[in-house]
């Protein structure tokens, strides 16, 4: 059994419009994995359209309360990780600067396996800018995250040296 997000009140999947999982096994260790979450400097080799995340807080790596600024799904967003359990969960929370009435919360759970690690991220978003990205491409957000999925399996696999084992499901 896997670990449940641990969702702020007012982020729950039931009081968010948008709201999508995305899962994949990876031929690669826990740290691996969790090493290339933490290091802002790897996420513009597997996140879609990452090119720079920004560490507010004086910190090298993401750890619990680290504020930070990037660029997610062509915005440019302000977050703050909001849990934080070494080799096993990472969550943000935050926003575009453009809507600020539009937010998101994207949590990470990490599990390992016989052959590897287990990867389940979900997130919800609520707000007009996300909802209108949603309404032009329904599955737009979740077909982001399989490609994250992936594209961190093979930086990961690649770090790991051994091939990838993939297997996800919507």
């Amino acid at each position: 059994m896997y670990e449940a997000i641990k969702w702020p009140e007012d982020m729950t999947p039931s009081r968010s419009p948008i709201h999508f999982t995305n899962e994949l096994v990876v031929a690669a260790s826990v740290e691996t994995i969790w090493s290339l979450l933490v290091d802002p400097i790897a996420w513009p080799s597997f996140y879609p359209g990452v090119e720079h995340v920004q560490l507010l807080d004086g910190h090298e790596s993401l750890r619990l309360g680290t504020r930070f600024e990037t660029n997610l799904a062509g915005q440019d967003v302000y977050a703050s990780v909001q849990e934080f359990e070494p080799m096993t969960r990472i969550a943000w929370g935050g926003g575009p600067k453009a809507s600020l009435e539009s937010k998101a919360y994207h949590a990470w759970i990490i599990t390992p396996t016989a052959d590897g690690t287990h990867l389940w991220t979900e997130e919800t978003m609520q707000g007009p800018l996300w909802i209108e990205r949603a309404k032009q491409a329904p599955d737009v957000f979740w077909r982001t995250h399989q490609k994250l999925l992936e594209d961190l399996a093979k930086v990961a696999t690649r770090q790991n040296g051994s091939p990838t084992r993939s297997g996800s499901r919507h």
